[in-house]
C-alpha cells in the first residue's frame, strides 16, 4: 500500500495476526511487545496478500499492466457491447448502423472514463465501472409509453425519410438522457450526503453474502444462453481457462529479458496465472475460426451451432467507421419528463446496492481491507456523477461496477488498482477507434458463455465466503442464510410472468416496485438486511465482530488502523486533507471516520506538530 508519512515507532503490545482462508484478523493485547507500526502494517498487510501477485498499490512492469488492463477490456467487452445492441431495437435505429457503432463506441468512452474516476477519485478500489442492466427495464418501460417503432426502412429509402428516422430514435433516445440524468442526482445525493455510510453500520455478513453471490447467481441465464449456441466451443473455453488460471497457473513460461546489469538474459515469465482470460479467448477463437473455414458449422442461422460461426458479423468491420469522438449532446438536448425519472429511479437503486457489495469483494480480492465509510461514500457518489456523465453524452444507459471484472481480480490474482487504470485508458482510446471495438463483436457467442460461467461462477463464490465470519452452527444464521438465497430468486422470478400484479394508483411507482423486486442481489440483501438486524443476535455469533475487525478496531493502534487504510487516501491532496479539521465532519473525506467524530467524548485532540526551527 502506498506511503502515508512517517509513523509513530512505540511499541505496541499485539497478538500475532492470525488467518482466515487467507484473511488478517484483528490483532488484539496478549502481552506480545516489541512490534513497531511498520512492523505491524506489514504482518497484515502480508495476510491481506495472500496468493495474491501483486495486491491493490502494487504496480505490476508497465508491458504487464498493458496486457493486463486489456484483459480487464475484453472481460466487460460482452457485456456492455450487449446493452447498445439491445437497445436499438427499442430506440427505433435498427436502420442506422452507423448510429450503432457510434452507440457503441459512446459507452465504452464513457465507462472508461467512469471507471478512471472510481479508481483515482472514488472508492479507489480496483473496479471497473461499465453499462448496468439494471437500467434496461425501466429503460425499456418508459420507451414503451412512446409506442412501437415503424417498420423497417426499405432499401429506397429518400434521404428526408431516412432524416425523419434519425430524428425519432434521437428524441427517444434524449427522454432517456434527461431521465438517466435527473435520477442520478440522487445516487449523488446519496453518495457524498454519507446516507450510504449510515446504512453500512448495520450491515454485515448476513447481508453482504447474498448481495453479492445472487449478482453471479442471477445471470446464469445470460451465461446459458451465450453457451447453449454450442455447448461444446463453450466447454472448451471453460476448460482452457480452468487450465490456465488453476491448474498450470504455478508454471512460468521462459522469455527474453534485458537490463542494464544482466543485458539479454532468460526470464521466467507468468503468462498463465496473469493472462488466463486472454489466452482462453483467443485459443477457443482460433479453434472456431478454423472449423468454421472447415465448413464443420452449419449455414443456415436456424441450425444449433450456427452462432459459433467466427463470420456472423464480419460485415460489422466495413460498416464501421475507423474513428469517432463522442460529445455530451451529439444525440440532441436532454429532456426531462416525471415518469421517466421515477422510473429510472428503480436502476438507480437497484445499481447502488450491487455496487457496495461489489466494493467490499473487490477489497477482498485485491488484498485491501475493507473498504471505510468515506470510500464507499465517495464510490457511490462518483458512479452517480458518473451516470450523469453517461446521460449526458448519450450512452442511453447507466454505470456501474462490473462484477464480471471482480471476479478476474481472483482469477488473476492482480488486484493492482494501476491495472484498472491503465484499462480505463484502453476504454477511452478504442471507444474513439471503433474498427477495434468491431473486431471483437466478432467473437462469437459460445466464448463469450464460457468466459461468463467461469466469471459468474468466481462472483458468486466470493459472495459465499464472507459466511467464513458468521456462526454456521447457529440455527439463527443458517435460517437468515437460506430464506436470503432462496427468496432472492423466487420472487424475481415469479415477477418475469407477473408484472402486473403490482398494481397501485401510480404508474411510476409501480415501475419502481417491479424492477426492484425482479432484481435478484436487491430481494436477497433486503431480506438479509431486516432478519439480521431484527433477530435477535450477538455481534460474534452474526460475525460482525470479526468482519469489521479486519481493518481496525478498539484494540488496534491508531496508527496501524491509518496505515492499512492509506489505499483510500485520495491521490496528491492528502497533506492538505489531514491539515483541515473541518473535512473530519465531511462524509466523503479519507479523514472521516463515522459520524461518531460529532461525540466530543470520542473525539482525540487534534495535535499540531511542533515547529521544526532548529531549536530543542
Amino acid at each position: 500500500m502506498g506511503d502515508a508519512g512517517e509513523k509513530r515507532t512505540d511499541a505496541v503490545e499485539m497478538e500475532e495476526v492470525t488467518v482466515t482462508n487467507g484473511e488478517a484478523t484483528q490483532p488484539t493485547a496478549n502481552g506480545d511487545a516489541g512490534l513497531s507500526t511498520k512492523e505491524q502494517v506489514a504482518a497484515i498487510k502480508a495476510k491481506l496478500k495472500g496468493d495474491l501477485t501483486y495486491t491493490i498499490d502494487e504496480i505490476p512492469p508497465w508491458y504487464s499492466s498493458i496486457l493486463l488492463g486489456f484483459q480487464h477490456y475484453l472481460t466487460m467487452f460482452g457485456a456492455t457491447v450487449a446493452i447498445p445492441l439491445l437497445l436499438a431495437g427499442d430506440l427505433c435505429m435498427g436502420d442506422d448502423l452507423v448510429a450503432q457503432a457510434r452507440l457503441i463506441g459512446t459507452i465504452f468512452f464513457v465507462s472508461g472514463l467512469a471507471t478512471l474516476l472510481q479508481a483515482t477519485f472514488g472508492s479507489r478500489l480496483p473496479i471497473v465501472q461499465g453499462g448496468t442492466f439494471s437500467f434496461l427495464a425501466p429503460t425499456f418501460a418508459i420507451l414503451n409509453l412512446k409506442g412501437p417503432c415503424p417498420a423497417p426502412l426499405s432499401a429506397n429509402a429518400t434521404a428526408e425519410m431516412r432524416a425523419e428516422r434519425t430524428e425519432l430514435w434521437q428524441g427517444r433516445m434524449q427522454e432517456i438522457q434527461g431521465a438517466i440524468i435527473v435520477a442520478s442526482i440522487f445516487q449523488v445525493i446519496i453518495g457524498f450526503s454519507g446516507i450510504i455510510g449510515l446504512l453500512l453500520k448495520f450491515i454485515g455478513p448476513l447481508s453482504i453474502a447474498p448481495t453479492i453471490a445472487l449478482v453471479g447467481l442471477s445471470l446464469f441465464g445470460a451465461a446459458a444462453s451465450f453457451s447453449g449456441v454450442h455447448w461444446g466451443v463453450a466447454f472448451l473455453t471453460m476448460i482452457l481457462m480452468m487450465l490456465f488460471s488453476q491448474y498450470i497457473a504455478r508454471f512460468n513460461v521462459p522469455c527474453a529479458g534485458y537490463n542494464r546489469s544482466d543485458n539479454c538474459h532468460l526470464v521466467w515469465f507468468p503468462l498463465f496465472k496473469l493472462f488466463p482470460v486472454i489466452l482462453a479467448i483467443v485459443f477457443s477463437w482460433l479453434f472456431a475460426f478454423i472449423l468454421t473455414a472447415a465448413g464443420a458449422f452449419p449455414n443456415n442461422p436456424d441450425t444449433y451451432g450456427y452462432g459459433a460461426r467466427t463470420d456472423i458479423r464480419i460485415n460489422v468491420l466495413t460498416e464501421a467507421p475507423w474513428f469517432y469522438f463522442p460529445y455530451p449532446g451529439q444525440w440532441g438536448t436532454p429532456r426531462v419528463t416525471v415518469a421517466g425519472v421515477f422510473g429510472m429511479l428503480a436502476g438507480v437503486l437497484a445499481s447502488m446496492i450491487e455496487s457496495v457489495g461489489d466494493y467490499y469483494a473487490a477489497a477482498r480480492l485485491s488484498g485491501a481491507p475493507p473498504p471505510p465509510t468515506h470510500a464507499i461514500n465517495r464510490g457511490i457518489g462518483i458512479e452517480g456523477l458518473a451516470c450523469i456523465l453517461a446521460g449526458a453524452w448519450g450512452t442511453g444507459n447507466g454505470t456501474t461496477s462490473y462484477s464480471e471484472n471482480i471476479g478476474a481480480l481472483g482469477i488473476t490474482k492482480v488486484g493492482s488498482r494501476v491495472v484498472i487504470q491503465i484499462g480505463g485508458l484502453i476504454m477511452l482510446f478504442l471507444g474513439t477507434f471503433t474498427k477495434f471495438g468491431a473486431l471483437f463483436v466478432t467473437i462469437p457467442d459460445p466464448i463469450i458463455g464460457g468466459m461468463f460461467c467461469i466469471m459468474f461462477g468466481m462472483v458468486t463464490a466470493v459472495g459465499i465466503s464472507n459466511l467464513q465470519f458468521v456462526n454456521l452452527n447457529s440455527s439463527r444464521n443458517l435460517f437468515i442464510i437460506g430464506y436470503s438465497f432462496f427468496m432472492g430468486m423466487v420472487i424475481p422470478n415469479w415477477m418475469n410472468g407477473n408484472e402486473d400484479f403490482i398494481n397501485t394508483r401510480s404508474p411510476e411507482f409501480n415501475q419502481i416496485i417491479v424492477v426492484l423486486l425482479k432484481t435478484s442481489m436487491f430481494v436477497g440483501g433486503f431480506f438479509g438486511f431486516v432478519l439480521d438486524n431484527t433477530i435477535p443476535g450477538t455481534p460474534e455469533e452474526r460475525g460482525i465482530a470479526q468482519w469489521k475487525s479486519l481493518y481496525g478496531g478498539k484494540d488496534t493502534d491508531d496508527a496501524v488502523t491509518k496505515e492499512l487504510l492509506s489505499c483510500y487516501n485520495l491521490p496528491l491532496i492528502m497533506p492538505w486533507i489531514e491539515r483541515q479539521r473541518w473535512l473530519r465532519y465531511i462524509p466523503f473525506s479519507p479523514t472521516f471516520f463515522g459520524w461518531k467524530l460529532h461525540n466530543k467524548k470520542d473525539e482525540e485532540p487534534i495535535v499540531e506538530p511542533p515547529q521544526t526551527n532548529g531549536s530543542v
